[in-house]
């Protein structure tokens, strides 16, 4: 199966590890995966060409100027005929949109991933609407939760299209991986908690901050990081100016060595307001790393109270602060957590299980493309025969 990934890299932290734990495994297989990463003009970004360039997985930058790039569509049909994909599966609105318009009508079948909608301003609302209603000409659709494959069915995406496939983890990086980020900073005589996602609202890294300063005025020998970039860098900046904790928090910003990034955590928090099933819940949880997460999206089907994780309320900075310092002070009930979800992603969030699910999907979106050309060849025939 020869497989061309096309994502808009911007911001898409989550969708980026899929694509190379996905590509990776591909390779190592009897198959071929290749990404095409949009450049966008106002804001580039090539950190998943480079990581993938790094691994040796083959990786195309398209630039793409604005909204509707005629470049950047004739960029994605020239890769898809140059490495006759069986498959070109998008990553993302933006993604869905310019590769339905390069390949629309062409023999090759369309796979789409939902990792998320937000929705959360007007603009975001718009294009979500757009998405959906482009998915409807998609082969198949893969939902990486419940809650977006309802979100699916309700605007109108056929429920036989849609596939549900959970995000899996390579662990082998999270298996060999030093902790860094406490020699980079001078903090190793500290306790350690980390936020790891885009700087945005819906990751609730306020509701994160606001309970740093809580903690810190408890335990004021902890120490707190978050790794991301997006478009709250200031405003989150300003946060924790006003309070007054930026000797104790350091904002690493986007990490190439997120492996090391965990493998440095006490501690990790999830204070998303909205999610699907965010990849960084999965990585630390293969890491080992004690989790607190917010009980939103498909969170609690992985993060299982007192179990694999502890969950708090959306938006409740105080709850928040009270677990992360009853965990900071029991090691014995952080080594349990941490062993019971290392075991739940071994046994249910693999990579080898996730690349098998996809490769399912990508059969049946070859056969479905095939029964379309075929009917639609048979009314044509069957139309020239009547006009005669």
């Amino acid at each position: 199966m020869r497989v061309l990934h096309i994502i808009s890299s911007c911001g898409m932290y989550g969708a980026e590890a899929v694509i190379l734990n996905l590509s990776r495994m591909l390779n190592e297989g009897s198959h071929r995966s290749v990404v095409g990463a949009f450049l966008n003009s106002s804001n580039p970004n090539q950190q998943l060409h480079e990581s993938a360039s790094r691994e040796g997985i083959e990786s195309h930058l398209i630039p793409c100027s604005g909204r509707a790039d005629r470049t950047a569509i004739r960029r994605i049909r020239e890769l898809a005929s140059a490495m006759d994909a069986d498959v070109v599966h998008a990553h993302g609105y933006k993604a869905d949109l310019y590769v339905y318009f390069a390949l629309r009508g062409s023999r090759i079948p369309l796979v789409s991933t939902c990792h998320t909608w937000y929705d959360v301003d007007a603009k975001d609302y718009f294009y979500g609407v757009v998405d959906r209603l482009t998915l409807r000409s998609y082969e198949r659709i893969v939902a990486v939760s419940e809650g977006v494959r309802e979100y699916l069915l309700r605007a109108g995406v056929r429920a036989g299209k849609i596939s549900m496939i959970r995000n899996g983890i390579d662990l082998r990086a999270f298996d060999r991986a030093s902790a860094v980020v406490k020699d980079e900073l001078g903090w190793g005589a500290y306790p350690l908690v980390g936020l790891v996602g885009r700087l945005s609202i819906e990751k609730g890294v306020d509701i994160f901050l606001a309970a740093a300063a809580l903690v810190l005025a408890e335990l004021p020998d902890t120490r707190f990081v978050v790794a991301g970039d997006g478009p709250d860098r200031a405003k989150l900046d300003a946060l924790i100016d006003e309070l007054g904790i930026g000797a104790s928090m350091h904002m690493l910003g986007r990490r190439d060595d997120m492996a090391a990034v965990y493998a440095s955590l006490d501690l990790m928090v999830s204070s998303s307001r909205r999610e699907g099933l965010p990849m960084a819940i999965l990585e630390s949880m293969a890491s080992r790393v004690p989790l607190i997460a917010t009980a939103v999206g498909a969170v609690p089907t992985v993060v299982l109270d007192d179990r694999t994780g502890v969950l708090v309320p959306e938006a409740d900075a105080g709850m928040l602060a009270k677990e992360i310092l009853m965990l900071l002070g029991d090691q014995a009930r952080r080594q349990r957590l941490a062993i019971a979800a290392r075991q739940l992603v071994e046994d249910e969030f693999s990579a080898q299980r996730m690349t098998a699910d996809y490769l399912q999907v990508y059969d049946e979106a070859v056969a479905m493309k095939a029964r379309r050309r075929r009917a639609w060849a048979g009314s044509s025939v069957g139309g020239r025969g009547k006009t005669k």
